[in-house]
């Protein structure tokens, strides 16, 4: 069995998958495309050592900021990873907001190195971004010369599908958090402002050191605060545009989910989790019976 949790930040994937790798001898891997890189804990919502529970995690802060990592590196990882826990009599549990990522770990995808650039003079800056929109990356969608900068990275490693929807384990269960839109919303709102201060901190020493890799320039964030740095919006707008911007990143990932994957959906009980993850527990147990 391998078992997928998915969905916006803020729901409680890090306590359900913990919760759920000490009832199934599971080992959790990450896929969150910025989790990968180290010193980005704060903004990423990384999981902590304390949260960890002694539960043995993968594929944290396994590159520098400045690294290049692509999603066919991670195909290569997650399923090296997944092999790995397998041989142990071990659950895989794949845990976080990534679609392309998952995706291209779980299904038959076979990337291709492009032998020629392409040229994107003739597209407009909306068709642009509606490329980058089926990446489900997030860039300043103003900024022609970085939307194409990162249009050429990611489909410089372009997939063949061998068939879109062909998984290549028989046993996955797609397990997706959430709630209603306005609480999302509210948490959304008040995680940030509970972590603020401290992203203000973790993001300024990348800054300093004037490091402006893909990393730090597409994580949400991380490329907001680099402009208050720069002088071009005050505090306060940086705030509002870092909750907007994952107001609409959380839209799109429900969006993306619900056209490309089978995932069970499950409303979050905030006030008491413990049912969340009885309920999650049951649905994968009469899974198991079939």
């Amino acid at each position: 069995m391998i078992i997928v949790i998915t969905g916006p930040t803020a729901v409680g994937k890090t306590k359900l998958s913990v919760a759920l790798a000490k009832i199934y001898n599971g080992e959790i891997i990450n896929a969150d495309s910025t989790q990968v890189y180290k010193g980005m804990d704060i903004g990423t919502a990384k999981v902590t050592k304390e949260e960890m529970e002694g539960i043995k995690h993968h594929l944290l802060d396994i590159k520098e900021v400045e690294d290049d990592y692509s999603v066919f590196d991670y195909q290569l990882d997650a399923r090296s990873k997944i092999e790995e826990i397998k041989s142990k009599r071990k659950v895989p549990i794949l845990v976080g907001g990534t679609g392309y990522y998952i995706k291209a770990a779980l299904y038959n995808y076979v990337f291709n190195e492009e032998e020629e650039k392409k040229d994107y003079q003739d597209l407009s800056l909306e068709e642009i971004n509606k490329k980058l929109d089926s990446f489900q990356v997030n860039v300043d969608k103003n900024n022609r010369r970085r939307c194409v900068r990162l249009l050429e990275k990611l489909e410089s490693e372009t997939y063949q599908e061998q068939n879109d929807f062909e998984l290549l384990y028989d046993d996955v269960l797609f397990i997706g958090l959430t709630t209603d839109r306005d609480i999302l919303y509210k948490r959304i709102d008040q995680r940030l402002d509970d972590m603020f201060i401290d992203l203000i901190d973790e993001v300024k020493p990348f800054y300093l050191k004037d490091i402006r890799s893909k990393a730090l320039q597409t994580a949400i964030g991380y490329k907001e605060l680099y402009e208050f740095f720069d002088n071009k919006k005050t505090l306060r707008e940086v705030n509002e545009l870092i909750k907007q911007t994952t107001r609409n990143y959380a839209k799109k990932q429900y969006t993306w989910f619900n056209n490309q994957m089978n995932i069970k959906w499950f409303n979050v009980d905030f006030n008491n989790f413990s049912n969340t993850i009885n309920e999650i527990v049951s649905y994968i147990e009469k899974d198991n019976k079939r």
